[in-house]
């Protein structure tokens, strides 16, 4: 029998974000300290299995509810569920024939949930890697993350952008450029310009996460959205230099300037701000991390953070500050 089994990683993003999603520019790396991993193997009907993450029995109502503040109405199963149905249609549009043999499938995934750190999306991405393998055919690599961000902005009607999906699929330190003028078309989705940079020039990061209740990536960008595409002055003109930033830390990174990249990622953070009412408890986070000695920003849409520290001794003060608030700090394992 065919057994295949996929895994994808976290994400933080590093410089950039959310600008991806407005035609800017980002750069992103894997956490490989957290993964989601599907298992697909040849069956007699095509079966979505239920994870831990789609129970269905409660010991009690306030159960319920905390299953739903953390997972959502449909856990992940909606997640594979429109893969599937992207994937096919997919290779319908390419010509692509698939075979008739059917799957079981299911999947685990032990990333946070709702401290932006991609975990739809790495459930997404394992899914369809899966399937590749299953089906034997081949997505050129620069297409699959525009296909991941179709199953969640055109099926669901998730409020995405593709750096998540980018450096889930590239994995590793990931430049990425999402300009108007040079996204292309390619097997009908729209492609940015992605770049591998070596993950051994980063100096020393580090990654907080809340293991409190966050607000899920949809809830945190809807307002921000409308506004772009008002096109009110102080969120385009922020894109404009969230881009310019990371210009600026690609740079940096390849010239070993650790300094500047300590700059750029506290401006990150504070451009960010400026146009976002940011929960008190996330602005907390970043706070502290500062005052600890340690850079700071968001590594998603709300709930994790990254930045860089100096030596050991700045590490543990971190994590001092932050576990007082009820987050983990963690050194991100990028290779």
């Amino acid at each position: 029998m065919q057994l295949i089994r996929k895994r994808a990683y976290a994400r933080a993003g590093l410089i950039g974000n959310p600008s991806d999603g407005y035609f800017g520019k980002t750069l992103a790396l894997v956490v490989r300290n957290f993964h989601a991993e599907v298992t697909l193997y040849e069956w007699d009907r095509i079966e979505v299995v239920f994870s831990q993450n789609d129970q269905t029995r409660f010991e009690s109502v306030d159960e319920l509810v905390r299953d739903v503040r953390l997972h959502g109405y449909y856990g992940g199963i909606r997640l594979v569920k429109a893969t599937i149905k992207k994937l096919v249609e997919y290779c319908r549009r390419q010509g692509l024939t698939l075979h008739a043999k059917n799957f079981s499938v299911r999947y685990q995934s032990n990333i946070p949930r709702q401290v932006g750190l991609a975990g739809s999306s790495a459930i997404i991405v394992a899914m369809l890697r899966c399937l590749m393998e299953f089906y034997e055919i081949e997505i050129p690599r620069e297409v699959q993350p525009s296909l991941v961000l179709s199953v969640e902005t055109e099926e669901l009607g998730i409020a995405a952008g593709l750096q998540d999906r980018v450096v889930q699929v590239y994995e590793g330190l990931v430049y990425m450029d999402f300009d108007w003028a040079r996204m292309r078309e390619y097997h009908g989705f729209s492609c940015g310009e992605y770049e591998p940079l070596d993950a051994l020039l980063l100096p020393p990061l580090y990654i907080a996460y809340s293991t409190k209740v966050s607000e899920p990536t949809e809830v945190v960008h809807n307002n921000l959205r409308a506004r772009f595409e008002q096109g009110e002055p102080p969120v385009l003109d922020t894109m404009v230099r969230l881009a310019d930033l990371t210009i600026d830390a690609r740079e940096a990174i390849l010239a070993g300037d650790a300094a500047r990249l300590d700059e750029l990622i506290d401006a990150n953070f504070d451009l960010r701000r400026s146009i976002c009412r940011i929960p008190a408890a996330h602005v907390e986070m970043v706070e502290r991390a500062r005052a600890a000695g340690a850079t700071a920003k968001f590594a998603g849409s709300g709930g994790a953070i990254i930045g860089t520290y100096g030596n050991d001794a700045t590490f543990r003060r971190l994590q001092a500050e932050l576990s007082s608030i009820g987050c983990r700090v963690i050194r991100p394992n990028t290779l």
